[in-house]
């Protein structure tokens, strides 16, 4: 064992050690176990084992009782710029759980073709709407999010729930006590943030707004006005064409707007 503490290595350790990724609690508890199984070797070794001890002590010395949240991510984050400046074929990344060492994106194609996965598939534009919806209004009911973007969200629901993305979350206090989705924790490392707490404000997708548009949508149809469109008056140039519902769905599950 080496006397020297050196925090970045050892954190390189425990992230090499596990495919989960590591919390900073994780890492404040293997310091914690560390002087724990530290004190009870020196309390059983004998007074006449004067070098020995000296050694154990010696150790123990070298490392902090206590590791703060900040002396870790600092540590962290000089990992990661090492790691991207010096082109290693690994990144460490930060998600909601934690700390992990993950595949540089230039070669993940190699580890896929290892693995014989299929090419991952880009989320459509429909689906990011639907995603969007739920992210800023959970948990919110199928009917809503169709109220707000106007076309089935039956297709995106279910790409979206197959991805692990969103979840059944609840039944709504309405008549048929529809289901209710939210967003999962695989969402929260999709987006990059730790908690939703940390997703964008949004103008658009403001509380008051949905909740107007949606008591407005269960008896009259909601028009390009009340979402800041021009309306086709104000457009001669561009006439509206009427899309049925279907239609709509069909053109934004095209491929090509994926995004």
């Amino acid at each position: 064992m080496e006397k020297e503490f050196n925090l970045k290595k050892i954190l390189r350790a425990l992230l090499f050690s596990t495919g989960e990724p590591l919390g900073i609690k994780d890492i404040q508890a293997v310091i914690t176990r560390y002087h724990s199984e530290l004190e009870k070797a020196a309390k059983s070794k004998e007074a006449s084992e004067d070098s020995e001890q000296s050694v154990i002590e010696d150790i123990f010395a070298q490392v902090p009782t206590l590791l703060t949240a900040t002396q870790i991510r600092e540590a962290m984050d000089e990992i990661a710029v090492e790691l991207s400046e010096s082109g290693e074929t690994y990144r460490l990344i930060q998600s909601s759980s934690g700390f992990k060492f993950a595949i540089a994106p230039e070669y993940a194609d190699w580890v896929r073709l290892l693995r014989n996965d299929p090419r991952p598939q880009k989320l459509t534009r429909a689906s990011l709407e639907t995603l969007a919806i739920i992210a800023y209004r959970q948990p919110v009911t199928r009917a809503e999010i169709e109220a707000i973007r106007g076309v089935s969200a039956d297709g995106a629901i279910a790409r979206l729930t197959e991805r692990e993305l969103i979840k059944i979350s609840g039944r709504a206090d309405l008549p048929g006590r529809p289901i209710q989705y939210s967003t999962t924790q695989e969402f929260l490392d999709f987006a990059g943030i730790n908690s939703l707490d940390e997703l964008p404000a949004s103008d658009v997708l403001s509380p008051s707004q949905i909740s107007e548009w949606i008591k407005r949508a269960s008896g009259t149809e909601v028009v390009d006005s009340d979402v800041g469109l021009p309306s086709p008056s104000e457009s001669p140039d561009s006439p509206a064409a009427p899309v049925s519902s279907e239609g709509a769905e069909i053109i934004s599950e095209n491929p090509e707007e994926s995004i």
